[in-house]
């Protein structure tokens, strides 16, 4: 009898310490997966910042270019420019920093339907190039705030679904990081004859 249970507990010590390793290998992979998606998160919201600084370094010059040929829209260059002294100020990715980000658009969005009413200002071949320049930069930053949510969304799925979920603490300063999104000003439709 003692030999059948020794033979017995001999047979079950390789099959549980292979479950066992099994369970590591998985709990590990977790892991792994929550640090990845955490990082691919900092990454993404590095990337906004990135194309942040592209669209301040840009807005002086377009700027600069309107301002010889928009004396009436004075108003809307300092605002602008108050915006973009309080957004690079802002901690990077933080609430304050998108809400700056998002209050600058609506006000960028303005002065490119203004730059419509100003003939002489759209033909400029240095406005031209200006806002063009200013078009990719904000197609960027669309792209790169889209990849930001995936991100997010993905890290967030990853730390509600168990196994992953005992990991969530090594996630726990960034898993309640806003979504970016659109201002409601933002969304609404844009009329030229309003701005005057």
């Amino acid at each position: 009898m003692t030999i059948f249970i020794l033979s017995t507990i001999m047979f079950l010590i390789p099959i549980l310490l292979f479950i066992g390793l099994i369970a590591i290998v998985i709990l590990y992979s977790c892991y792994v997966s929550v640090i990845k998606n955490k990082n691919a998160l900092l990454e993404a919201k590095s990337g906004i910042d990135v194309q942040f600084r592209k669209r301040y370094d840009l807005i002086p010059n377009i700027l600069s270019i309107a301002k010889r040929f928009m004396e009436h829209e004075k108003t809307i260059f300092t605002d602008i420019t108050e915006l973009r002294s309080k957004a690079m100020n802002a901690a990077p990715g933080s609430d304050e920093q998108i809400k700056l980000n998002s209050q600058m658009d609506g006000l960028l969005s303005k002065l490119m339907v203004s730059v419509e009413n100003y003939p002489q200002l759209k033909s400029d071949q240095t406005m031209i190039q200006a806002m063009k320049t200013y078009s990719e930069v904000e197609e960027h930053i669309a792209a790169a705030r889209r990849f930001y949510n995936s991100a997010l969304t993905q890290l967030r799925n990853s730390v509600m679904i168990f196994p992953s979920s005992l990991f969530a603490s090594y996630a726990a300063d960034v898993i309640n990081s806003a979504y970016y999104e659109t201002d409601e000003e933002i969304r609404k439709p844009i009329n030229a004859a309003d701005q005057w």
